[in-house]
């Protein structure tokens, strides 16, 4: 066991407060501004604006350019003539990956199976997308959408294509107008985030870490998760995978949740603190009513139309309850 510094208790109270007081408007577009110098640098600190987000969330106004700071697209150091330098490069980067693409498409086809099958895969679920509101307003371009996950696929390497990518590269094409800023948010917000949503790199990580918090945590429920409610826990994996897109009831709430994850406020890895929260909605029922893995995995399944707010405000209140104790250094490694 660990205890925690003073700097630590601060930072749980501090997280506290997030759910105490009513939240305050999010970051408008004049404060966003004005945290710039009239050379387009920072003028208050990354620490200072990550806060702020953690705690107001931004106006849909100030997300695109603020989510490009977010993802590592534009670096915090940047001046204004540096980022629209690095849009272009972007944008010639994004051109060049396409010509490249055409190139070797036919080699692709001829010589790797996994590439039919997958091209066959982004397509189908493509395909499974709402293109129009309930109005009947288109909402995004499947072609282009497609284009872009089957481009993505071909240049990462290590965070193959998954069912859920195709949700979330949806999201930044209704965020952003052009292919290129599609492209490059969606490959940084993957790196950004591939500990928590990459099966293959950290969602078994993520599970563990659930794990070891119930234990710590609610060691009744986790008695009840080992014995009858067993294989609920390792079955929650497509919340991480979708980063909970399918849990809000907006796309505003989606967007709330990501931009907090990518601030790191008020502590890496908040996903299992978000998820922890989420199965605690279930908690009392599923003790009650003495509920088996199955039940209760269909219980967090049905968890759907949240509020984001709510939901940030709970994880950030497991924070502070996480930090007022003596926390094994496994929990405390993973979040601080």
């Amino acid at each position: 066991m660990t205890t925690l510094s003073p700097e630590n208790s601060l930072s749980a109270r501090q997280s506290a407060s997030f759910i105490l007081v009513k939240r305050k408007p999010p970051i408008d577009k004049t404060e966003w501004d004005s945290f710039f110098d009239e050379n387009g640098h920072l003028a208050k600190s990354r620490d200072f604006i990550c806060v702020n987000i953690l705690e107001r969330g931004l106006h849909p106004f100030v997300r695109t350019e603020a989510w490009k700071f977010l993802t590592g697209y534009y670096s915090w150091q940047s001046s204004q003539d540096e980022r629209l330098t690095v849009d272009s490069m972007r944008r010639k980067n994004y051109e060049a990956l396409c010509q490249m693409y055409k190139k070797i498409q036919p080699l692709l086809e001829n010589l790797h199976r996994n590439f039919i099958e997958t091209r066959n895969n982004i397509a189908h679920d493509i395909q499974k997308l709402y293109d129009k509101d309930p109005l009947g307003n288109v909402l995004i371009n499947k072609k282009r959408l497609e284009k872009i996950l089957l481009l993505s696929y071909v240049c990462n390497t290590q965070a193959e294509y998954q069912q859920g990518f195709h949700e979330m590269a949806m999201l930044f094409q209704l965020m952003v107008e052009h292919d290129h800023e599609i492209f490059w948010l969606f490959q940084f917000f993957l790196q950004k985030t591939e500990h928590s949503c990459v099966i293959s790199i950290g969602v078994g990580k993520n599970l563990d870490m659930l794990n070891d918090l119930i234990t710590f945590l609610d060691p009744e429920f986790a008695e009840h998760l080992k014995g009858k409610g067993a294989g609920a826990v390792q079955s929650l994996f497509p919340w991480f995978c979708l980063c909970f897109q399918r849990a809000f009831k907006s796309f505003d709430d989606v967007w709330r949740l990501w931009e907090v994850l990518l601030a790191g406020k008020p502590c890496r890895n908040f996903q299992v603190l978000v998820a922890y929260s989420l199965l605690r909605m279930v908690r009392e029922r599923a003790l009650r009513e003495s509920m088996s893995g199955d039940d209760i995995l269909l219980a967090c399944n049905n968890l759907i139309d949240l509020d984001a707010d709510e939901l940030i405000s709970a994880a950030c209140m497991v924070y502070a309850e996480l930090m007022q104790k003596e926390v094994p250094q496994t929990l405390r490694d993973f979040f601080l």
